[in-house]
């Protein structure tokens, strides 16, 4: 269904582009277009009878019967071009027909207001004027939720009776929903402004008549070829490219976001658009097929351009009629449908709406290797154009400059270029060293020498791949200092990298359908590899210190980066990615001229790639067993080094956000504690002689207090808490334990933002109550607050300590206080009884897109993870409320939660609970465990059905702290 759909739509838009003119008053013939759709001479009968029952003459009085007609013929006429759209499958010719359907309604309304409505048949020439299209509409096609752009052409100025027929028209399409950009201009003014500002001249490119005038439309097409065009070919094309330059950093810079915009992204149709511009401005080009006869592209390459083209447009028609409005992104929730409708099947691995995206993709860097192909012709051509003097001090800047220690290749204008089109012939391992000369040099890529390297892709083979002298050149490639991403980016542009590792090839252009992962997988590989790059260059040393830190130390670089270029690069299998990319590991390493040593160091690093960032965000770090568990697993300190810095990498590699300064706390935090057991630096301690410690630290710390408040407070706290918080910590909770007492509040709050961390601390002080930390994570959820982490205390004298950790949502201290200071607002709200969690809850939009992804719930009760506690792991599905909905369950059952970990990732959370029975022992009953799962399991099986918050009496909270 999917190949036919595609080559009926090739063979349309070609056939289309066959019809176009050279002329801009007509882009198409009506021909079959119109077919089924709507017959323009029916609805010009149909407005004439309608006329002919007006009593007033001037139509004034049957306006609403000749809107409800129109609307009438454009319904009836979308819905069948949406039948045979669903059909077909033709993109371009969906946006055709669309745009034919626009020209008849346009031109009935005119035709009718002349004839009928002003009673004007015979005008002079100053009351001439012409409809015309321009902008997107002027390129002959619209997508269903598309904006019209007209353009009223007048001869001088505008009449009194051009108003009112342009009043008239606008008027009646905006009642029939359309949105509608016009302008009335003259000729001269049209010109005028055409030559001053790049946008108007680029919407007057593209035209056709639609109604009125012809003399006056051929008039402006004369005008504005030899006015405004001629002679500046150069401008225009560097307008344009850096009109998409600037919309391409706009957008991130990447045609590899997961939710791309199909019409202004990397890639999209704007980029198709914007060839066709230059292409026609520059070479007089009407159609593709007079750019190939031109020689500007192959017959292959124009294949490759109608294909692009009607898929995305298939696409974007897709979307716009899915979605009832002009819907740009394709968005989670469009690609599963549209998807299905494009005939895509889940295969093992890889869920049909993977192998649309990854389709998307390929198609979109297609669209990048057309451009790269027509700037090269440009160029060429611009420089046997450049005249004189300057023609000639060009040409000897610009003259070929030698590499050493190769005659295959030379310098030309800064960027390596062949010597001849037979060098990857004659040698195919130059297909791999044009990159390594590049990077040694420091050079960019002509490009027709990537035109040669793509069309030389066949010499890549298993001979090549198997060379030690090509696989050699591909590390030192992916290992370089200045800039391996970017000449790894080329390579993989180029089509090379994923021919000479297959296994890399597999993964070019795939998307994950989540919400965590913001690019394709080898997007993702290679922006890893562009972190650990800038790292070495020390670019990091401020966000990163530790990183940058460690770097400065390792004997195994090129086991980091090809760890890092290999991590991923089993996704999309049916087993899990790491076992598969260790396996991988284990045949490529020798292959890329690594040892059995490194070899087996770039296996482990790849298997275990995210044990460290699961353990420092789902486990407490204060249990010394979370730190002896980690270090079994790693084992080495140079082990250890390697894992954090390919850890860091990865993590900020997923996407913009991800990574925060909180991530980077907890995983120094698990490098510092993990580092001494490794090297041999960490003696065992007696907790007794730890506690002796700890309480002497914090008595030496508060040594202005007197003896006796010194004993009493920090009898206050059990061992847990002396053991496991930092003296600095401790003396902060002092201060604010103290001020609190001092006012007498039995809920007390204070906040503080951590920049660094991003992150904004929220100590809450209240009597212990078992759903104290619901309440505050219903109070969080209030607000959209996303927190990250929870410590819970519980002191001797029956108040609860809790520090909640939320990300951080806005640049401004101030902005950010205010906002903590509506969570505290809405935790003293709840635990005074006026108002309840799901009310706050309910105030709340549901996280986008969540409803459209299936997480099993996983409930895992595991009492090796900590000798003194029981560790209950959730998995599922996130929404709003979930934390306060899980925390009140395990108060339901009974259970001390010591403290939090919370981890989302995108749509899925994995929090961790460390928790005890109410006398402080492990939950070891088989019984209990299995009451415990099934419990958890209902709050994501029925969310309406749980409850948030305890009930309270009117006049007390159940906190017993006093309403106020």
């Amino acid at each position: 269904m999917k190949q036919r759909a595609l080559n009926l739509a090739t063979e349309a838009a070609e056939e289309n582009r066959g019809q176009k003119t050279t002329k801009s008053t007509s882009h198409f013939e009506a021909g079959d277009l119109l077919k089924g759709v709507i017959d323009p001479s029916q609805i010009a009968a149909e407005l004439k009878a309608l006329a002919a029952t007006s009593a007033s003459g001037d139509c004034a009085d049957i306006r609403p019967q000749v809107l409800s007609l129109l609307k009438s013929a454009v319904s009836d006429g979308r819905e069948r071009i949406r039948e045979m759209f669903f059909a077909n499958g033709a993109g371009v010719l969906c946006a055709n027909r669309l745009a034919k359907l626009q020209d008849v309604i346009i031109e009935a309304i005119h035709d009718f207001a002349l004839a009928e409505v002003f009673k004007a048949s015979n005008l002079s020439s100053g009351e001439q004027m012409a409809i015309l299209a321009v902008g997107g509409y002027g390129r002959g096609t619209l997508a269903p939720g598309s904006d019209i752009d007209l353009l009223f052409l007048l001869p001088y100025k505008q009449t009194a009776l051009g108003e009112q027929v342009a009043e008239y028209l606008l008027y009646l399409l905006w009642d029939m929903g359309f949105k509608v950009g016009h302008a009335s201009r003259s000729i001269d003014e049209c010109v005028k402004l055409a030559r001053e500002d790049f946008t108007i001249r680029t919407s007057i490119l593209e035209r056709w008549l639609i109604a009125g005038s012809r003399k006056l439309s051929d008039e402006l097409d004369a005008r504005f070829e030899a006015e405004v065009v001629a002679g500046s070919s150069n401008e225009f094309i560097a307008a344009k490219l850096a009109e998409r330059d600037a919309r391409h950093a706009k957008a991130g810079n990447t045609r590899y976001l997961v939710e791309p915009n199909v019409k202004e992204g990397k890639g999209g149709l704007r980029d198709l658009h914007t060839l066709f511009w230059i292409a026609k401005y520059h070479y007089r080009a009407d159609t593709v097929d007079e750019l190939v006869k031109a020689g500007v592209l192959s017959r292959r390459e124009q294949r490759l351009f109608a294909k692009a083209e009607d898929f995305l447009w298939a696409v974007r028609c897709h979307m716009h009629f899915e979605a009832g409005k002009a819907e740009e992104r394709l968005s989670f929730d469009l690609q599963p449908v549209i998807a299905e409708r494009l005939g895509y099947n889940t295969h093992p691995g890889l869920r049909g709406v993977e192998r649309f995206m990854k389709h998307y993709f390929l198609i979109t860097k297609d669209v990048g290797d057309l451009t790269r192909i027509l700037c090269a012709a440009l160029e060429e051509e611009q420089a046997k154009e450049a005249p004189g003097l300057r023609g000639f001090v060009r040409s000897l800047r610009n003259r070929a400059k030698s590499i050493p220690g190769t005659i295959d290749f030379h310098i030309d204008n800064n960027r390596i270029n062949v010597s001849n089109k037979d060098v990857f012939k004659t040698d195919p391992v130059n297909l791999i060293r044009i990159f390594r000369l590049a990077a040694i040099n420091d050079l960019e890529y002509h490009p027709d020498a990537l035109k040669l390297i793509r069309r030389s892709l066949r010499l890549i083979d298993t001979d090549l791949c198997e060379n030690a002298e090509a696989n050699s050149l591909f590390l030192d490639v992916l290992t370089d200092r200045k800039a391996p991403e970017m000449h790894l980016r080329r390579m993989n542009e180029a089509g090379v990298l994923g021919r000479f590792v297959p296994e890399f090839g597999k993964i070019v252009a795939m998307m994950q359908f989540n919400m965590y992962h913001h690019y394709t997988v080898d997007e993702h590989l290679l922006r890893s590899i562009d972190e650990l790059s800038a790292i070495e260059q020390g670019e990091r040393e401020t966000v990163l210190p530790l990183s940058s830190e460690i770097v400065t130390t390792l004997r195994d670089r090129r086991v980091l980066y090809v760890a890092l270029f290999l991590h991923d690069i089993a996704k999309g299998r049916p087993e899990d990615h790491s076992t598969a990319g260790a396996r991988i590991a284990r045949r490529l390493c020798p292959r890329f001229g690594l040892d059995e040593r490194e070899t087996e160091l770039v296996a482990w690093l790849v298997e275990d790639h995210l044990i460290m960032s699961d353990t420092a965000q789902r486990r407490d770090l204060s249990d010394r067993k979370t730190i002896l568990d980690f270090s079994e697993r790693v084992r080495t300190l140079e082990r250890l080094k390697l894992l954090t810095v390919l850890t860091v990498c990865d993590i900020r590699a997923v996407g913009p956000g991800v990574w925060n300064g909180w991530k980077g706390q907890l995983l120094r935090t698990l490098y510092l504690e993990t580092e001494p057991t490794l090297s041999g630096g960490f003696t065992q301690t007696s907790r007794e002689e730890r506690l002796v410690r700890a309480r002497a630290r914090l008595e030496d710390r508060l040594a202005d207090w007197s003896e006796a408040e010194r004993e009493a407070y920090i009898d206050l706290h059990y061992p847990n808490y002396l053991l496991t918080v930092s003296v600095e910590e401790q003396v902060r909770h002092a201060a604010f334990i103290t001020k609190a007492r001092e006012k007498d509040e039995p809920l007390s709050t204070q906040v503080s933002t951590d920049p660094f961390r991003q992150v904004t601390e929220i100590m809450v002080l209240a009597p212990d109550h078992p759903r104290l930390l619901s309440m505050i994570a219903g109070a969080c959820a209030g607000t959209g607050a996303n927190i990250v982490d929870a410590q819970i205390f519980t002191m001797a004298d029956g108040r609860a300590l809790d520090v909640m950790l939320v990300s951080r949502e806005f640049e401004n201290d101030e902005d950010e206080l205010r906002r903590a200071d509506r969570i505290c607002d809405n935790i003293r709200k709840l635990l005074t009884g006026r108002t309840m969690t799901a009310n706050l809850i309910a105030q709340r939009r549901p996280p986008r897109g969540v409803a459209l992804f299936e997480i099993k719930p996983r409930i895992t009760v595991d009492n090796s993870l900590s000798n003194r506690v029981t560790v209950i792991e959730v998995q599922g599905l996130d929404r709003t409320g979930l934390l306060s909905d899980i925390t009140g369950a395990l108060s339901d059952l009974n259970l001390d939660i010591r403290s939090a970990h919370i981890a989302t990732y995108g749509e899925k959370i994995v929090d961790a609970f460390y928790v005890t029975d109410l006398i402080g022992m492990k939950i070891t009953s088989e019984a209990r465990i299995a009451r415990i799962e099934a419990r958890l399991k209902r709050v994501f099986d029925n969310p309406e059905g749980e409850v948030s918050s305890p009930a309270v009496l009117p006049s007390e909270s159940a906190f017993g702290i006093p309403r106020r």
